[in-house]
């Protein structure tokens, strides 16, 4: 087995990822891989590349249309990078179970709970 990671593009606050978090846990226990570590930025990347708040400023702006007039109260740009022990093909099943858990409408016109773009 080797370590791959899973990243994620949020707007949202601490609901928003303890709600991510609790669905990458799920379809990761689910599936027999094992989480080895997850790392939350919203600055500068240690590598010298852009901080999470300009990766992922079009998520306030997603967030804005789909919520007009209401307050986006704590949430922010972050990046959310999990670490996990399993196969290539283990970390495709819990990537996809975990973007069909974000966005169960698929394709379809819907309101985001957490704006996110995987990476």
């Amino acid at each position: 087995m080797r370590t791959r990671e899973l990243r994620f593009g949020l707007y949202a606050d601490e609901q928003g990822l303890v709600w991510v978090r609790g669905l990458v846990g799920e379809a990761v226990a689910r599936r027999g891989a094992r989480i080895t570590g997850e790392t939350l930025s919203t600055d500068a990347r240690s590598d010298g590349g852009p901080a999470a708040a300009e990766l992922y400023d079009f998520l306030a702006e997603q967030w804005a249309v789909e919520h007009p007039g209401e307050s986006s109260g704590a949430r922010r740009p972050v990046e959310l990078r999990v670490r996990l022990a399993c196969s290539l093909r283990t970390w495709r099943a819990v990537r996809k179970a975990v973007i069909g858990a974000m966005c169960p409408a698929g394709a379809a016109p819907h309101v985001c709970r957490v704006p996110w773009m995987v990476g």
